[in-house]
């Protein structure tokens, strides 16, 4: 829930437990009607302390009351993002950081709060990110660059601030899903439809149920809630269903999607959109299939390897990923900012477990298989074919035109979204507690003298 604090109680103190000792927190800074308070600093202070440069209690408080515009105007323009893709958002989170700890139980060690607690944190922290995001984009929507800008940009740029592209690769693909026995089905099928028969009899709601044994983490924690959507959106045969539903009291039968078997119940629909809940299961894969699965692909690959066929021939008959099989088993890069698609990847960009794989790889090499988990949140299995790799370098205006267009582009963005800061300052209420202030502030316009 947003913090709304009126101006009546903004000089008010009171106790917090920070995760390292008992002291007490306030209000240090005020943002039209909103607070920021000692804890809002301390936690991202803990959390990034060692990338902020730059004093954190400057640095901080300014990055967080520029985040307050932002919201302010989310607001005015009615602007909003989905629980389901905020909920996305708080689940990768928390896997990387599971990742980096160990376990869920050594995470709540470490930050000392049980995970509901840490999902209702980060759920409030992505939203107002997702939020900022639309806003900035909302503003600058209209800003395109020509590519006379983007000559005369690199022109004029000195050497040492041409862009710099970090290590690139293109990789190829081929998947295959490991056997799932009829039995294991038949039991996640019958399991929903005991569940579908004790929400229709009136025992238990949906929204408990999905809550409790959905493995769709995203909307989970929501009761199942999805957002609006179109037919377009959602995978054919969850569309299918989903649009059939009439009855809000009632639960459709067992679907299979993409994503595994679900039961679906209706709540709106409002034009060409549904909006549903629902409970996702996913069969559980032996042990077993998993190993069976790795010895296919590896004669697949040893195959390739004596060139009985080609990896792209294979990628296309062979492999069970829909996303990159028409695609001769390339992957694509689609940018989360830009939406631009490209086949190369920074490191970081690749998923994990195809990272670590591709790393020690030379071009043209297939790699051993190996197991991962795609994005649809199934375990697969995968080899990978390293396409070509692309050194580190600095930007060319003939081969990084788009990175030296997104350059330019950003930058009148960026001068942009200054230029609105400053006079968002002018017409917006602003305090700042004694002691606070006394800082060199990207934006001086905070301290109004």
């Amino acid at each position: 829930m947003k913090r709304i604090i009126s101006l009546a109680f903004f000089s008010v103190i009171f106790t917090f437990a920070y995760a390292q000792n008992n002291i007490v927190d306030e209000v240090i800074w005020v943002v039209g009607d909103e607070a920021i308070l000692r804890s809002d600093i301390e936690r991202v202070r803990n959390e990034y302390g060692s990338s902020i440069k730059g004093n954190p209690y400057c640095v901080i408080p300014e990055q967080l009351a520029v985040q307050k515009l932002f919201l302010h105007q989310a607001e005015l323009d009615s602007i909003t993002v989905g629980d389901s893709e905020v909920s996305q958002y708080v689940e990768d989170d928390i896997n990387r950081k599971v990742m980096m700890a160990g376990s869920k139980e050594k995470l709540e060690e470490y930050m000392r709060m049980p995970m509901v607690q840490i999902r209702e944190e980060l759920f409030e922290q992505f939203r107002n990110e997702l939020l900022t995001r639309q806003v900035r984009a909302t503003l600058t929507n209209d800003i395109k660059v020509t590519p006379a800008e983007v000559r005369r940009y690199y022109k004029d740029l000195p050497e040492d601030s041409i862009p710099y592209v970090p290590t690139q690769v293109e990789v190829q693909i081929l998947v295959q899903h490991p056997k799932i026995t009829r039995a294991e089905i038949e039991r996640v099928k019958e399991q929903l439809r005991g569940w579908a028969d004790r929400v229709t009899s009136g025992q238990t709601s949906f929204s408990a149920l999905a809550r409790m044994f959905s493995q769709d983490e995203g909307s989970a924690r929501q009761g199942g809630e999805m957002d609006y959507y179109g037919k377009a959106d959602l995978d054919p045969a969850f569309a299918n269903v989903a649009f059939s539903l009439t009855d809000p009291r009632k639960v459709s039968k067992v679907v299979q999607s993409e994503y595994g078997f679900h039961i679906i119940q209706l709540i709106d629909k409002r034009g060409d959109k549904v909006k549903v809940r629902h409970i996702l299961r996913r069969p559980e894969v032996e042990s077993s299939d998993i190993d069976a699965c790795l010895a296919r692909l590896d004669s697949i690959s040893a195959d390739i390897k004596e060139e009985k066929f080609s990896f792209e021939i294979g990628a296309q008959e062979i492999s069970d990923d829909k996303d990159t099989r028409y695609n001769h088993g390339i992957m694509v890069n689609t940018k989360m900012d830009t939406r631009e698609r490209t086949t190369r990847f920074e490191m970081g960009e690749l998923p994990g477990e195809i990272a670590r794989v591709v790393a020690n790889m030379e071009v043209g090499e297939i790699s051993a298989p190996f197991t991962m988990v795609d994005r649809r949140g199934r375990k697969v299995c995968a080899i990978v074919k390293l396409k070509n790799r692309i050194p580190a370098h600095r930007a060319s205006i003939t081969e990084d035109f788009q990175i030296l267009k997104g350059a330019v582009e950003a930058k009148k963005k960026e001068d942009y979204i200054k230029k609105w800061i400053q006079e968002k300052q002018k017409s917006t209420y602003i305090r700042i507690n004694d002691g606070w202030g006394e800082c060199d502030f990207i934006y001086p316009g905070w301290v109004k003298y």
